[in-house]
């Protein structure tokens, strides 16, 4: 059944960004997403924040069925918002909820409107899915990923082998990036069976096309040999950690 569409109206921009009409306000920290290559901010992932910082939890234990579509919408705007008056130039990645999304076509307006309201460049927007989404239907999410891409954004997934690997929307519509689950990651440079693992994803992303992401790099040990198999993009407190309404300036290890 569809869901009646949360409009943007630039008029009520501030009560939609801080979440009023959701019974809580939420605002996000911003982490960078850096290409080691040239040393440069590729992305700045936002996180889901309490108005005074407070973890992801404080705000996502309150998001339920009924108002998970409006929170879903809201954060987008707050997102493209928030980025915009921090003049971020990089790419903006957004975790969105697929089983917010009743069709792609429809609820991507209020994304659109926002960003032509803040002026910030929709080609500059990723949609990051959660791998362990609990979804009741993989084509629905394959559907989402064709849309956004067809419209010029990118897609991720998120989180990829934390136990619920999505192999079959590989196949069926690959995402640009695939985001390294961080339990991977961990200790990696002294685990072989999780170097196989990976060295597996990294061979498949080359084959279709798209870039993978290391996050929840920690160690310059795990940095040295995550970037001795070819991986570029790195996400982790190694660079920066999250930054509450900023946007971090990370260091690279030497």
């Amino acid at each position: 059944m569809e869901r009646p569409e949360v409009l943007f109206d630039a008029s009520h921009c501030g009560q939609c960004a801080c979440g009023e009409g959701l019974g809580f306000s939420f605002s996000f920290a911003f982490q960078p997403i850096v290409d080691v290559v040239n040393r440069s901010v590729f992305a700045h992932e936002a996180l889901v924040r309490g108005t005074e910082g407070q973890g992801a939890h404080h705000i996502l234990s309150r998001v339920n069925e009924q108002n998970r579509y409006a929170f879903d919408q809201v954060c987008r705007v707050k997102a493209v918002k928030l980025a915009s008056r921090l003049g971020m130039d990089s790419m903006l990645s957004i975790n969105f909820m697929p089983n917010a999304v009743y069709q792609a076509e429809y609820c991507i307006r209020t994304t659109l409107a926002a960003a032509k309201t803040y002026n910030f460049d929709t080609s500059k927007i990723i949609f990051e899915l959660t791998e362990n989404e609990n979804l009741s239907s993989v084509q629905h999410l394959v559907s989402i990923i064709e849309a956004y891409q067809e419209m010029g954004f990118s897609t991720a997934i998120d989180d990829f082998g934390a136990g619920y690997s999505r192999y079959n929307i590989m196949m069926a519509s690959p995402p640009d990036l695939l985001k390294l689950d961080m339990g991977l990651v961990r200790n990696i440079n002294a685990e072989p069976n999780k170097q196989a693992v990976i060295a597996g994803i990294i061979a498949m992303m080359e084959r279709l096309g798209g870039r993978i992401i290391a996050e929840g790099v920690e160690t310059k040990e795990e940095y040295f040999w995550l970037r001795s198999q070819g991986i570029t993009l790195f996400q982790g407190f190694l660079f920066a950690k999250p930054g509450f309404e900023c946007l971090p300036e990370p260091e690279y290890p030497a």
